[in-house]
């Protein structure tokens, strides 16, 4: 996973999977890499192929921190599994999802 600082957007990119095994430990990197000037946060989906419950949990976790800094997440260019887990549990209404 690569986090890089654009202003006031973190970029986090190079997620394969997004569930159990590892949704805690991106969620507290992610949360560690902001800081003060950081509102918004750009999640690049294009290489992650697995979500599940526990990697959306993170997302919306992260999701509420942006919103206490009046920011946002932004989803980018989702796989079409990934895609698929957003729109059936609702998510693609809570997260801005961007494809290119």
């Amino acid at each position: 996973m690569r986090v890089e600082n654009q202003g006031e957007t973190l970029n986090v990119s190079g997620i394969k999977e997004l569930g159990a095994a590892n949704s805690q430990l991106f969620r507290d990197e992610v949360k560690g890499a902001m800081g003060d000037a950081h509102k918004n946060i750009e999640i690049d989906l294009s290489e992650t192929m697995f979500v599940d419950s526990c990697g959306l949990g993170a997302l919306i976790s992260l999701h509420k921190t942006t919103c206490n800094r009046n920011g946002t997440v932004r989803l980018l260019n989702p796989t079409p599994p990934v895609q698929q887990i957003l729109e059936l549990t609702r998510m693609h209404r809570i997260f801005e999802i961007v494809n290119n």
